[in-house]
């Protein structure tokens, strides 16, 4: 049997199976018209990435500078700690309410415009968080800006998976790996001065992103020219609203429940009622639309399906979970905003080495699978570590908990997401692409939202219980609000360092299953050799 090698290209060397750049829009099955486009070089998909991965770090950049700002913002907007996971959870629920219909406008819509418009609204969203005169309206102004952050997200990958083969593919996912390492790690770190410069103050965390995103607009302009082939084929307009509309229904319900209403009540009736009817409506016309916004058909291949049930639970696991870290740091440990971001080093410090490593290790040799569930059996360690950390733990071991937290990131999220493109057909590429990152959004929302309100009540729970015991009157009130360390008396402020501690050691005892479940997906997953060309062979074949 004869096997084919691949080697690495040079940096003016075709890729092999990479798309074309021209400018010309096509119709797909015209005459003279190639289904199978011209390799890019290396270079041509360096120049790309540059205005892709701006895009990219803009759209990380606006979640994680603001993390180590969150408790100043709330308390400077007299919000609760409810506020606090809705400052946070607006922008996932919309971000993945929405990446459904960005991956099908990318299928049939040019894929440049759609970026240059997410880039818009993300702006826009931006300017009006950074002037939110209260809480109400910076929610609403997350809201928005999600929209934006959902089609940046989505489109990054799936821009790049048509223009470069999946076996190529692992080398340029390393360098998405690294952009995401590098905003994560700065955006604590650049949020955290920001807050603790007197004369900028919090509101430019959100103005910070605008420059970046017009620097990214401009470069994309410049840099990004593929070739549209013309579908036809109509937007599943009914199909998107009724996605959205159950996910957002059944997100809200998760967020508010146990806050604003019982978790048994009226409320949650017609919420999880209203949700599942939406979701089997949603079902049933998918199922009948020639062209859906989720082509359900996708759900036949294993390899889908197991990266689905994984992208869940990673969402719940990870985003669930890491996200109140800075609650951690700032409140049990008395750190500063500052600080508090250069604890984030650690995680994300093993991210982009795990990243950038596997990437192209998996470029070099074809082989992506034990790397994935490596990558998974990581995180599971990690999270389980953060698990026994109280007020007390050696800061030195917290960092390593993370650092193991980070390597198994690093290795799982963009190789997920490259098993999953490597057995779709081009013409489903943006589908299946914003399906994985959809799912992973919806369990780190489910995640954030639940897990939010587990932290409020233990919180509440062990403050009350504490100042109790000191005698304390109003102890409840001061329990469900989110307190500055730095004003409490001693005694005080020792009862509320310990109940968040451990409540923040209770989120990731709760993660570990959810992981666990992931990674036995992970296991599961059947390895199949990456191919060297952007179309499947059955594509290959047809064109020919």
């Amino acid at each position: 049997m004869l096997r084919r090698t691949t080697t690495v290209p040079e940096v003016d060397s075709p890729i092999a199976g990479s798309a074309a750049v021209p400018t010309e829009t096509a119709t797909a099955g015209s005459p003279g018209t190639p289904d199978v486009p011209a390799p890019m070089t290396h270079r041509q998909v360096l120049r790309v990435l540059v205005g892709l991965l701006s895009a990219m770090f803009v759209a990380m950049l606006s979640s994680t500078i603001v993390s180590n700002a969150l408790p100043r913002i709330v308390a400077d907007l007299e919000g609760t700690e409810s506020g606090f996971t809705w400052v946070v959870i607006a922008t996932m629920l919309t971000m993945t309410a929405s990446t459904p219909l960005w991956g099908k406008l990318a299928d049939l819509v040019n894929q440049k415009l759609l970026l240059q418009v997410a880039l818009v609204l993300f702006m826009l969203g931006s300017l009006a968080a950074g002037f939110a005169p209260s809480m109400g309206t910076l929610i609403a102004a997350r809201a928005f800006q999600g929209i934006g952050v959902g089609g940046l997200t989505a489109l990054v990958q799936i821009v790049i998976a048509s223009m470069v083969s999946p076996r190529e593919r692992g080398r340029y996912s390393g360098y998405i790996g690294a952009v995401f390492a590098l905003a994560t790690v700065s955006g604590p770190l650049i949020g955290g001065l920001i807050v603790d410069t007197p004369f900028l103050g919090w509101r430019w965390c959100f103005f910070v992103g605008v420059p970046i995103g017009v620097v990214a607009f401009v470069v994309l302009q410049r840099t990004l020219h593929l070739t549209h082939i013309k579908r036809e084929a109509k937007v599943d307009y009914l199909g998107a609203i009724l996605v959205a509309s159950s996910v957002s229904i059944l997100l809200a319900w998760v967020s508010l429940a146990g806050h604003d209403f019982a978790w048994l009540s009226a409320e949650t009736a017609w919420m999880v009622g209203g949700g599942v009817l939406l979701l089997i409506a949603t079902g049933i016309v998918e199922a009948r639309t020639a062209d859906p916004i989720v082509p359900l058909r996708l759900f036949a291949d294993r390899t889908t399906v197991l990266a689905t049930i994984a992208s869940v639970m990673i969402g719940v696991a990870m985003f669930g979970s890491t996200v109140y870290l800075s609650q951690y740091f700032q409140i049990a440990r008395g750190m500063s905003p500052t600080k508090a971001g250069m604890m984030s080093i650690f995680m994300v410090g093993g991210l982009m080495v795990s990243s950038l490593a596997t990437g192209q290790i998996i470029s070099r040799t074809g082989v992506w699978k034990r790397y994935l569930v490596a990558g998974g059996l990581l995180t599971t360690i990690g999270i389980a570590l953060l698990s026994f950390i109280d007020a007390q733990t050696p800061l030195i071991l917290v960092g390593l908990a993370m650092l193991v937290l980070g390597l198994g990131m690093g290795a799982t999220m963009q190789n997920l997401v490259l098993a999953v493109q490597n057995s779709t057909a081009l013409r489903d590429m943006g589908a299946v692409s914003s399906l994985v990152t959809f799912f992973r959004s919806m369990g780190g929302s489910v995640g954030i939202a639940v897990l939010g309100a587990v932290l409020g009540h233990r919180v509440a729970d062990d403050v009350s219980a504490g100042l109790g015991a000191l005698g304390v009157e109003g102890g409840g009130e001061q329990a469900r609000t989110i307190p500055d360390p730095s004003t409490l008396a001693g005694p005080v402020r020792t009862v509320v360092e310990n109940a968040y501690a451990d409540a923040s050691a209770h989120l990731f005892l709760i993660a570990v299953p959810f992981m666990v479940v992931a990674l036995v997906c992970m296991v599961l997953i059947r390895e199949v050799p990456l191919r060297t060309t952007v179309h499947r062979a059955d594509e290959v074949e047809g064109a020919a």
